[in-house]
């Protein structure tokens, strides 16, 4: 008998059903994030969660795993009745979870990571042994001494797994597992997930990658408004039709239309910088880097994570300043010196990857946290000592009415927001800031495919009316889709640039991986 057949009858139950969901709702004020929500999970299943952002998908997850408490519904697992108090209670159930946004402490090693989750163990040789056997029956390959600031999304990720099976799961959720994976490292995850559903472990799946979707999931269960409006087995749909059954309404394509003569006009924005060493150890070096961009025009940057785009998007956006002030120049004006509050008053803004301590604080309102970056207009700044309240109310109820933001008033806080409603917040409060340059990265993480479309829709017209974008993107699609011209970053060195309407997949594919192209 081999060792998973093993652990598949031990983990097998009297019922086929692993999690039964009857009738949960959950209200906050008279705001329905829930409502008679009934869901079912089969032993051994990949079921995906989709839905738009705010449909509910992740109060439904936070009930289920003990975060939130419901107003009225059921619950079971392994048809014994199941109503966790807290995580803790869900772990000791059988229930695990993987959050979109990782919670790893950097300067603790991965055995002292997985310690932190596992109650009364401690990172010695024994836990290091155990952790040892269960990287090679799930092939999730980690230095368990390695510290984790020095790990990339996709290693950060293994060790959140790694700390989950060490609980023995019935039930795993994951959430957005992918959104910062690598092609490779998205590969290696679904080989583990088929290992676990083998095994007779259940699996809750959310993802906005409808592809991903359809490859990986047993069925899907789709939201909408906090309810269940369907039931569907994603192998029999199209990527277009599981993502218009989800919002609801059809999706048009977005294609950026063939650029004319923004190309021929004179760079507003150019950079020609040699080394550049980033102040983190986790970002890789710059190396000779040269780009150019015009007014009325969108350049993409593909890469694999971990290539050097956060210190590219650094160095763009003035978060590392250089000392040769001609290293860039913006309108003829050399900027390299300047830090972020100076480049925005000249009207480069930037909108970087990681939402939540970078992008936003948080704690704060989401008026607060326009003040961070759009105080200096729509008269948010009354002098150098006094903030107008109301005008920066006024500027968050703009972007929440425009970007569509499903959130209760302005006064909610950053971290009540989901991860794509709080992504559309961010993108929105930058580009209604009517920048000359806009620099951003992974625009559309964790967003769904309608809010993509709205967002893509947004930056092009904001080009067409003679902005310059500087699109980083680990997606391919959303590139093709979007730009005028595209180049990769390797190994921190950038590669040629070359017409977006000469490029293919495959073409841009092997530039990601280094290769240059015959032109």
């Amino acid at each position: 008998m081999t060792e998973s057949v093993a652990i598949a009858e031990r983990l097998s139950a009297s019922s086929k059903q692993c999690l039964g969901v009857r009738g949960l709702s959950k209200y906050f004020g008279d705001f329905a994030a829930n409502r008679d929500v009934t869901l079912s999970v089969d032993a051994g299943e990949i079921h995906a969660l989709l839905g738009e952002n705010g449909a509910g998908k992740s109060t439904l997850v936070k009930m289920i795993y003990g975060i939130l408490k419901p107003d009225s519904g059921s619950m079971e697992l392994l048809t014994n009745p199941y109503s966790p108090d807290s995580p803790s209670d869900a772990k000791h159930s059988g229930v695990g979870m993987v959050f979109q946004h990782f919670a790893v402490f950097d300067a603790l090693t991965v055995l002292e990571n997985i310690a932190l989750g596992l109650e009364g163990r401690f990172p010695d040789e024994t836990l290091a042994a155990e952790i040892a056997e269960v990287c090679e029956r799930y092939r999730l390959h980690v230095e368990l001494n390695r510290r984790v600031h020095d790990l990339g999304a996709g290693e950060r990720q293994r060790v959140e797994i790694i700390r989950v099976l060490m609980q023995d799961p019935r039930l795993l959720i994951l959430d957005e597992p992918t959104s910062v994976l690598t092609p490779q490292e998205t590969e290696q995850l679904f080989t583990t997930l088929d290992r676990l559903s083998d095994e007779g472990r259940s699996i809750i799946y959310i993802s906005h990658k409808l592809d991903e979707v359809r490859a990986l999931c047993d069925r899907a269960t789709l939201m909408r408004a906090g309810q269940v409006v369907d039931v569907v087995d994603p192998r029999q749909e199209s990527t277009r039709s599981l993502g218009e059954k989800m919002i609801g309404e059809r999706l048009n394509e977005t294609k950026r239309s063939k650029a004319s003569n923004a190309e021929k006009q004179k760079a507003r924005l150019t950079v020609r910088v040699g080394d550049v060493y980033p102040e983190s150890t986790r970002n890789v070096v710059l190396n000779d880097v040269y780009l150019s961009v015009a007014p009325g025009s969108i350049l993409g940057i593909s890469g694999v994570s971990g290539n050097g785009q956060d210190t590219l998007f650094d160095v763009l956006s003035g978060e590392l300043t250089l000392p040769n002030p001609d290293s860039m120049v913006l309108d003829g004006e050399p900027i390299a010196h300047l830090g972020v509050e100076q480049r925005r008053l000249r009207g480069l803004l930037g909108a970087p990857e990681n939402r939540l301590g970078h992008a936003a604080i948080p704690e704060l309102t989401l008026w607060e946290n326009v003040i961070l970056t759009a105080r200096h207009t729509r008269g948010i700044l009354k002098n150098e000592h006094l903030i107008s309240g109301t005008s920066a109310k006024a500027f968050a109820d703009e972007v929440i009415s425009t970007f569509d933001v499903r959130t209760q008033s302005v006064n909610a806080k950053a971290s009540s927001l989901s991860g794509g409603n709080l992504q559309k917040f961010l993108i929105g409060r930058e580009l209604l800031g009517q920048p000359k340059v806009f620099i951003v990265s992974n625009p559309t993480w964790g967003v769904d495919a309608k809010a993509q479309l709205f967002i893509h829709q947004m930056i092009m017209k904001m080009a067409d009316e003679g902005a310059s974008v500087i699109l980083i993107s680990q997606d391919i699609d959303e590139l093709l889709s979007v730009t005028d011209r595209i180049c990769a970053i390797c190994h921190g060195k950038l590669s040629r640039t070359f017409p977006t309407d000469e490029m293919t997949p495959e073409h841009l594919g092997a530039l990601m991986l280094g290769q240059e192209i015959d032109s």
